[in-house]
């Protein structure tokens, strides 16, 4: 039977677990700080650390399956969702030496966003029954190796099981200023990779990333369906302004009877110290797809950042997007699945403040508004459009 606690009884003995923990933490330093700091990690160039991620949205559809429609991560009503119970171990190779170094990085997860992070064929997937665990899970979406090799300005090389590098947005709660995420996050896909990616820094201002993958959120299933993953960024001298271009492209399985290609755009620039703008445009599609009676399908959009920093412990942002699931075969009425909503347009309006009255804690309001001009896509396919509120607080230790 399905528990109907609105927090799951594991992930509350986790939070009571986790609270006093975080709040031994100090505005001067963090729980883990004091291992971080010993000789043994200085050393050897280790890092552990960690956060806790919890949050609850109100819907103002009063939704009856209490699905905030397509919107993930904060995608349920009423309900307090610990999001994210994160730890991470790393030694990240040191650039700086010009010799050869060896790193890498192991990340876990625990709460309600791990779905998302689950590759095809990864054993991490059947941890949990999560039929009976509301909506929590586990995922370990990172494990890789890293090696610094001395040539030129220094060769990156990572083997392993990582984050993808195409789009903004990340699955860490830390990296992102708002609480929920964008469509593209969403659905445009990709989360992980599994494979092989070269990083090389060709002066101060340009770098070039290169390698091969074996597809989209993957670590075994179709395992000839290598893909290319790769791009170009720049920044200037002052660090103020920059760009990226990255790209995802190769067979969807091993069949290679159809190929799919995503890339990203990205722009920053910093008009003042304390005001920050992105600009982001994707552009998705796959062909022969049998849906489409071997058809092409084309998904895209665009999200728009403006960011100001009230003082060192308050900043504001507004976040405007569109996405366009062109032939409806990205977007479904509950981010966890679902019947599809058909082609579509969606929009949505985000604005929120981040407040850190402390080093380890980051409180996120925000207030949202999604619509849709192509499908009901909200309220279990009963309204086009829809008004949240939400709000977390990370607890880093």
């Amino acid at each position: 039977m399905k528990t109907t606690s609105p927090l799951n009884p594991i992930a509350g003995a986790l939070l009571v677990i986790a609270l006093p923990l975080t709040a031994s933490a100090n505005e001067d330093g963090l729980l883990f700080d004091g291992v971080n700091r010993s000789a043994l990690f200085k050393n050897w160039g280790l890092h552990v650390g960690g956060w806790v991620d919890s949050g609850v949205t109100y819907n103002a559809n009063d939704p009856k399956d209490k699905s905030n429609g397509p919107n993930s991560y904060a995608d349920r009503d009423s309900e307090l969702q610990m999001n994210q119970l994160y730890l991470f171990a790393e030694k990240a190779v040191d650039r700086k030496k010009h010799a050869w170094d060896f790193g890498g990085r192991v990340d876990f997860m625990f709460g309600t966003d791990a779905y998302k992070t689950q590759a095809y064929n990864h054993w991490d997937s059947r941890l949990i029954d999560s039929e009976n665990e509301r909506f929590y899970d586990i995922a370990f979406p990172q494990a890789y190796a890293e090696i610094l090799a001395p040539v030129g300005n220094g060769l990156s090389i990572k083997a392993g099981h990582f984050y993808t590098i195409v789009g903004k947005e990340g699955v860490m709660a830390p990296s992102n200023f708002f609480y929920s995420r964008n469509y593209s996050f969403t659905w445009a896909g990709p989360f992980t990779h599994t494979g092989v990616l070269l990083n090389y820094p060709i002066n101060q201002n340009f770098s070039i990333d290169s390698g091969a993958v074996m597809g989209w959120d993957n670590t075994s299933r179709d395992s000839g369906a290598w893909n290319y993953l790769g791009g170009v960024s720049w920044k200037n001298d002052l660090s103020t302004t920059s760009s990226s271009l990255h790209i995802v492209t190769g067979p969807y399985d091993d069949s290679k009877s159809s190929n799919r290609t995503r890339y990203t755009f990205l722009f920053n620039h910093d008009f003042a110290p304390f005001l920050h703008y992105t600009f982001q445009q994707d552009y998705a599609f796959q062909d022969n797809m049998a849906q489409l009676g071997g058809g092409t399908a084309d998904w895209y959009g665009v999200n728009n950042y403006l960011l100001f920093d009230i003082d060192d412990k308050l900043a504001a942002g507004l976040r405007a997007e569109w996405f366009r699931d062109a032939d409806g075969v990205r977007v479904t009425q509950n981010a966890r699945g679902g019947p599809l909503n058909g082609a579509s347009s969606y929009y949505a309006l985000t604005g929120g403040v981040n407040w850190k009255p402390m080093q380890w804690v980051n409180v996120r309001p925000e207030v949202r508004y999604d619509w849709a001009d192509g499908a009901k896509a909200f309220d279990s396919g009963n309204r086009g459009d829809q008004f949240t509120f939400s709000a977390d607080v990370i607890l880093h230790f």
